[in-house]
Parts: C-alpha cells; sequence; structure tokens
C-alpha cells in the first residue's frame, strides 16, 4: 500500500517503529534498548499500583510487566527498587509569560520536576504584539526536547472598549494563527466570560467567538472556555460559544465544579502561585463523590521561584493529595486525564506503543519527589537536575520594542474631585490567592480638589498607564496589599498589559513608570525618590531572553524580598497579584488604562462615586 499526504513520512516512520517493537516482542534473538526493573508502576487505566519492569525500545514502550527475556548483553538495565514509575505529568493550561520565563528557560526548570508536556496559552504576548508576538513564541515551543502545545486566542482585548491592547486579534486572524508549529487550538475565551453582559452590551464578540471556534473545531483543534463564576443558563451559552466540548480553568466554588462536571466541561482545577482554586473544586469529587475523569490538574500561572522550590506538577499533585484524594486518582487528573481531553493519544499512561515519559518518584508516594525523569525512553533529568543539553534562546528584536509611550508626571496620577472635603470612592479590593477582587467603596479626603491616599486604611494609589501609543491612565485606589512605602510598577498587567503602578505616594509612582518606559518593560520597585530595585522584561515587557532560569529565580527572590521588607508590602507575590489587578474578565472591580471596571456589567465606572 502506498502511503500519500503531508503525514506520510510520519506514517511511514511509525509502521518502521511499531515493526521494530513487534519484532523485539516476537523474536528471542532480539532485545529491548531499556528495562527499568522492579519499580512500582502506577496504572493510570485501572488506578492501581503493582511491581512490574518497563522495557524500552527507541521511544516507545514495548511493554510493561516481567522483562527478564528483554534483556540482552547490550540492554541497559536501570534498577527501579523502591521507586514508582507513573506517566509523565501535563500541565494542561498555563503562560510562560506569568514565570518571565523564555520557554526554554521555564521548561529547565519544569522538566526535572516530572512535567513532560505542557498545553500553553501566548494570549498575554499576543495582547501586546498580536499574530507576529505568538508566532515568535510559538517558533520556540517548536524547539523544546518535550512536548509543548499552544493554543491561539479568539480574541484581543478580551474587553473591547473596557480595556486598550496592542493589536487586536479577532476571527480573521485565527486560520493563519492555527497554522503556527505547535498550535493545538484556541486558547480560554475570554471574551465571553460574562456572557450576560457582553450579550448584552457587544453582542458581536458572541457572533466572533462563535466564527473562531467552529472553524477550530473543523480543523480538529481545540478549544478551552473561561466559564468564571457562570451557572445555568450563562454558562450554557459560553459552552456553545466554545464549541459545546471545552475545558475550564476558572472554577472556584464547589458548586461551580458541579454544574461543570454535570455539563461535561473538562474542569482544569487550578493551582498557581497566587491562584489557587483545587482545594474548593475537588470537594465535588471527595465529598459529592462525583466522576474524576474529568477533573484536571493546572497552574495557569507559575513563578520561576515556586517551581525551583516546590516544583511543578508533582507539587500541585501533592497538594491534590493533601486535600484527600487518593494518590492514584491525584496522579490520573495529571496524566490520562489531561491526555483524554487534550486527545493526546501516545502519552499519559504507560502502556505498550506509548511514548517512554516517565517521572520517577522515589520514598512515599504522597511526597511526590521526583528522582529521574524520562522523555521518549531518554533520562533527561536526575535529581532535579536536567541532563541534556538545552542551549539559550534568544527573541528577534521586532518583538522588543514594545513601550510606547512619552514620560508621566506625579500629577498625571491623580484622582481629582473638585469642590469636595471627602469623597466615597471606588476602590479595587485585592483578593490573596484569587484573581477575583473586591468592590470596595471607601470615603476618603479631599485636598485641593484631588483625593488623598490613607495608608491607614490602607487605601494605595494604583494606576494603568497605556504603554501600547495611546495616552488614557486609569486611576483609582487598591486595598489589600499593605504597604508603607514606595511605589511598584510594571508591565505585567493581564491581559492587555499596559503599565500597572502601585504606591504610597505620586513621585515614587511615576518615577516608577518612567524607568519602565526607559527600560521597553519589567518590574521597576522606588522608595523615597530612588530606584531600589528592577528586572528588565524586554520581550514584548512580559519575559526575558537575557537570564537563565537560575539568575530569574534569584533577582526575583531579592526583588520581592525588597518589596517585603524595604517597602514593607503584607501581600506576598506583590508582582503577581498586582497585575491581575486588571483581568476585566474576572470579577468584581478592576482597573484598566480606561479607568475602573465593573466585570460584572461589562462597564466602566467613574473613580469617584459620589
Amino acid at each position: 500500500m502506498e502511503v500519500r499526504g503531508k503525514s506520510s513520512i510520519h506514517q511511514l516512520k511509525l509502521v518502521s517503529e511499531r515493526q521494530k517493537a513487534v519484532d523485539i516482542l516476537m523474536d528471542s534473538g532480539q532485545f529491548a534498548d531499556k528495562v527499568l526493573t522492579g519499580g512500582k508502576v502506577i496504572n493510570v487505566i485501572t488506578r492501581e499500583i503493582y511491581e512490574a519492569d518497563i522495557a524500552i525500545a527507541g521511544n516507545y514502550i514495548l511493554m510493561v510487566g516481567d522483562c527478564k527475556a528483554l534483556i540482552g548483553e547490550k540492554t541497559q538495565v536501570i534498577d527501579m527498587k523502591g521507586k514508582f514509575l507513573s506517566p509523565g505529568f501535563i500541565d494542561s493550561h498555563m503562560h510562560f509569560e506569568s514565570a518571565m520565563l523564555t520557554v526554554t528557560e521555564f521548561s529547565r526548570l519544569s522538566i526535572p520536576t516530572g512535567t513532560t508536556c505542557l498545553i500553553s496559552d501566548p494570549h498575554e504576548i499576543g495582547n501586546v504584539l498580536g499574530p507576529l508576538g505568538i508566532k515568535a513564541m510559538c517558533d520556540e515551543a517548536a524547539l523544546m526536547p518535550h512536548h509543548v502545545h499552544s493554543r491561539v486566542p479568539a480574541l484581543c482585548p478580551d474587553s473591547p472598549g473596557l480595556e486598550t491592547a496592542g493589536v487586536d486579534i479577532d476571527s480573521r486572524d485565527i486560520p493563519e494563527m492555527l497554522e503556527y508549529p505547535t498550535v493545538s487550538g484556541i486558547g480560554e475565551t475570554q471574551g465571553v466570560t460574562a456572557a450576560r453582559d457582553v450579550y448584552e452590551h457587544n453582542p458581536g464578540v458572541f457572533r466572533d467567538t462563535i466564527v473562531s471556534t467552529v472553524y477550530a473545531q473543523s480543523c480538529g483543534k481545540k478549544v478551552d472556555g473561561n466559564a468564571a463564576e457562570l451557572f445555568g443558563n450563562e454558562l450554557a451559552a459560553h459552552i456553545l460559544a466554545g464549541g459545546t466540548e471545552i475545558s475550564c480553568h476558572e472554577t472556584t466554588s464547589k458548586a461551580e465544579a458541579m454544574e461543570k462536571l454535570r455539563y461535561g466541561v473538562y474542569m482544569l482545577m487550578r493551582e498557581g502561585s497566587t491562584q489557587r482554586n483545587m482545594s474548593e473544586c475537588i470537594r465535588a469529587i471527595t465529598e459529592e463523590n462525583m466522576d474524576s475523569r474529568r477533573a484536571i490538574l493546572a497552574t495557569d500561572d507559575m513563578l520561576a521561584e515556586d517551581i525551583a522550590k516546590t516544583g511543578h506538577m508533582n507539587d500541585i499533585i501533592r497538594r491534590t493529595i493533601k486535600a484527600g484524594v487518593d494518590p492514584v486518582e491525584a496522579i490520573q487528573m495529571a496524566t490520562i486525564n489531561a491526555a483524554t481531553w487534550q486527545g493526546f493519544s501516545d502519552i499519559g499512561v504507560l502502556a505498550p506503543g506509548k511514548l517512554a515519559d516517565i517521572a520517577v518518584i522515589k520514598g512515599n508516594l504522597e511526597d511526590m519527589e521526583v528522582s529521574e525523569v524520562f522523555l521518549s525512553g531518554q533520562l533527561v533529568a536526575q535529581d532535579r537536575e536536567l541532563k541534556i543539553d538545552l542551549p539559550p534562546y534568544t527573541y528577534p528584536d521586532s518583538v522588543k520594542h514594545s513601550v510606547k509611550r512619552d514620560p508621566i508626571t506625579p500629577e498625571d496620577l491623580l484622582v481629582a474631585c473638585p469642590g469636595k472635603n471627602k469623597a466615597v470612592v471606588r476602590c479595587i479590593g485585592l483578593i490573596l490567592d484569587q484573581n477575583l477582587s473586591e468592590a470596595v467603596e471607601s470615603e476618603m479626603e479631599v485636598v485641593d480638589g484631588f483625593v488623598q491616599p490613607d495608608l491607614d486604611q490602607d487605601l494605595l494609589p494604583i494606576a494603568v498607564v497605556g504603554r501600547h501609543g495611546q495616552s488614557d491612565i486609569g486611576t483609582s485606589f487598591v486595598k489589600g496589599f499593605g504597604m508603607k512605602h514606595g511605589a511598584i510598577a510594571e508591565t505585567v498587567s493581564h491581559d492587555t498589559h499596559n503599565i500597572m503602578v502601585m504606591g504610597t505616594n505620586y513621585e515614587d509612582m511615576a518615577l516608577a513608570v518612567n524607568r519602565i518606559i526607559e527600560l521597553q518593560g519589567g518590574l521597576v520597585l522606588t522608595k523615597d525618590n530612588k530606584i531600589i530595585g528592577e528586572l528588565p522584561l524586554r520581550v514584548a515587557g512580559l519575559i526575558t531572553d537575557e537570564l537563565s532560569a537560575s539568575e530569574l529565580t534569584d533577582q526575583m527572590r531579592h526583588l520581592t524580598s525588597l518589596a517585603a521588607d524595604k517597602l514593607e508590602c503584607k501581600a506576598h507575590a506583590p508582582f503577581m497579584h498586582l497585575a491581575f489587578l486588571s483581568l476585566t474578565t474576572s470579577p468584581k472591580w478592576k482597573i484598566t488604562d480606561k479607568g475602573v471596571v465593573d466585570a460584572q456589567n461589562y462597564c466602566i465606572l467613574p473613580t469617584i462615586k459620589s
């Protein structure tokens, strides 16, 4: 039979590899390349653990069981006695930009923890640079030794009229972007998160999203949803707009989890650095005994220093076990469940013909301490050290000049309220470890026509300064950081990534913003009209290709310590927490370059209520 078509080379290679595997199994004179002996195999198909060998030929598993007959003179025998053998872990939804690292440097941290597959959503860089930025990140992802898949945004910005992106994206861009390397579908459909209000105030977004998702699914691609706090007809409308078979990583309550599972949504239980929802979601399974096949673990947003310190998906599994889930069931949520949702037929289980992606766990299974990692049969990491060469990656100059803004003055950041001594001000309330926020109304002093910061009430000035060529600046106050000195500014500001700045005084805030402009993106801390810390992020103002993973981790630890010690900021992970206060698709009140946003009613609110 003649094999034709664009995948013919892959098909012929697979025929050859499978024939070779059959020959080794059937011919007593042929042997495996490697055999892992005496380990405790975690069978995520049957939810069992039992002692068995794993025989490997080339990239693939030959068999799991008694493999003594497959050991020849040249077979590499690796003793796994006392260790657990698990399929490699899958992170089903994540953003490299949140770690501020290139794909390469993120992988340098992640692979040794047992994560062998990543589903990346590059809509952060897409909001800044459009298809140009997305293509640049996909090009890097295609060079990785493990499985890195990308999802492209259906819409940028997510809330047209409420925020300003660097480049607008809609359904007209989807056909091109779906052809980029590593792209496996459309990313989180945030444009229709606030389903009712979007339908009432901007119904064209629904139509455009449906056009995009129908086209993507006609090409065999997946679609990720974003159904934060949706129930009933609103949830149903969101599911339909996404193409009927979607995931959602924005579930924050047991009630949400139950309804989404009943609707067939693949529930990605988020457990990242500052957004931790797994313990609430998992209650649908531990308390209500709901089927866990569509319950999947994902991180969404991870800081590099957290991965370096506690791990990646192995740590998320560890937390899930501590929440009362059986260890093998927890591992299913990062292996077979994820692979089933993604449509991956060659990973996620340890079985004949599957890729030999294996995470080896030593000690107690509950501790999830990964000692070795095999990728397509090759030992790629041991004792948290990468064993393969992963050259640093440098991005093209075309993605490094994204801050289009003239310097500002302290006066540009003031909240005007002429003719009053006091005012009721709409402020943003930080909620730790969530991307949700509170709607806070506070009575504040007005002096010379401007609202005054109130550090005693923990009401700090906050602003979003446009950096995509627009002059807009949104201003208000934020409660929850407890900061006593200085200012923090950054170009990481979800999802349109204008310049976010918060401080105790306007002079330090303006200084921080202007330094960000000079750097062409990054993080800056100021105090007493001096710059006390900075981190350039020149790739779209979001990531660095100038630092290794370990170097960035050290710098972020230093900046976080400065925020705590010098600025006396009480919130942990202050940069990530601050960055989510402009996320317009997540309730309740947020701030963008347009002003205070009521995310639940799809509108801009005046900062001054009365």
